[in-house]
């Protein structure tokens, strides 16, 4: 093999471990994101659901 060749292969290399680290290093702040918007969304479901609110929201479509 000629050095360009080798030089390719090494430069492959190191895209490939610089890839890897980016993505590594993006992928646990987006996960985080997505679990915490999820954490939130099912909170405003369960309190939507509680019987407090329900009487609320009953109440008010009764009256219109």
């Amino acid at each position: 093999m000629n050095a360009t060749h080798d030089a390719k292969v090494m430069a492959d290399g190191a895209a490939v471990v610089v890839g890897l680290g980016g993505f590594m290093d993006w992928f646990p702040p987006v996960v985080a994101l997505c679990g915490g918007i999820l954490t939130i969304v099912w909170m405003i479901i369960r309190i939507y659901e509680t019987e407090t609110i329900q009487k609320l929201v009953h109440k008010n479509a009764i009256n219109k």
